[in-house]
């Protein structure tokens, strides 16, 4: 037993290790840039411009369209830029366990959208816009990106291209409906009932309606349920992400 642990503590080490050196090299990637900040500010801005909404009503699409553009946006890109280089050749030949190796590439992007998506929640203080409770909303922001994190490292399970722009091009097909089905920019409240269901399979519905109720009082469905489903769905994209790239990995290295 004291093996196991040691072991499990010696590959989260060295996931940290993976995510300083993912920290250092692709933070500043055009991709990186374009998807996880410019893109959800002028689609924020096309949305928000020429209506007389308040700004606290639009605070919940804002947190959750910035907490998903963000943690989003590093994930995908790093397998096929480590494959390009053959750097995860060496990465591969280390005393390190795929699994620490995806998880080392969750951090990155976990801590690059958790960096962005808590200014506009910071907002929220800074213009005195009551809240119902800023530490469950802070908490379920942790728990989203962590979530969203995960799913952009499943963005580059497959194909096991080694071409950036293929992944994130896959992966933008996957976000931009499920930004549009989510509550982001028409409550679940207002959605058709058949719409309703098909958001029902989003994680953004989930974090999107825990904002709505957290900051005016408007959810849609309980906050359990909210806090529930974002963590059935990380551990859902957590596992098929290791099976995916277990299945791909020899193909990327070879």
């Amino acid at each position: 037993m004291k093996c196991k642990i040691d072991f499990i503590s010696t590959q989260l080490n060295r996931s940290f290790v993976v995510t300083k050196k993912n920290v250092k090299i692709y933070y500043l990637k055009g991709p990186v840039i374009v998807f996880g900040l410019l893109f959800p500010l002028f689609l924020f801005l096309a949305f928000m411009i020429g209506k007389s909404i308040p700004l606290k009503e639009l605070l919940p699409g804002l947190i959750g369209m910035v907490t998903f553009f963000t943690a989003t946006s590093v994930g995908p890109s790093i397998m096929p830029w480590e494959t390009r280089s053959r750097t995860l050749e060496r990465l591969a030949g280390c005393p390190i366990t795929l699994w620490a190796i995806l998880l080392g590439d969750i951090f990155s992007s976990f801590l690059f959208g958790l960096a962005i998506s808590v200014i506009p929640l910071l907002l929220t203080l800074t213009l005195n816009i009551g809240l119902l409770n800023f530490i469950v909303l802070f908490l379920g922001l942790v728990l989203a990106n962590f979530c969203f994190s995960v799913l952009s490292v499943l963005f580059s399970a497959y194909p096991p291209s080694d071409l950036p722009a293929t992944v994130m091009m896959i992966s933008s097909l996957v976000k931009f409906p499920l930004v549009f089905i989510s509550g982001i920019f028409i409550p679940i409240q207002q959605i058709p009932s058949w719409g309703r269901i098909i958001a029902s399979f989003s994680p953004l519905t989930y974090f999107t309606d825990l904002a709505r109720r957290l900051i005016l009082n408007n959810g849609y469905y309980p906050l359990i349920l909210d806090f529930s489903m974002v963590v059935i769905f990380t551990l859902i994209f957590l596992v098929v992400t290791i099976k995916l790239h277990e299945k791909t990995f020899t193909k990327r290295i070879s």
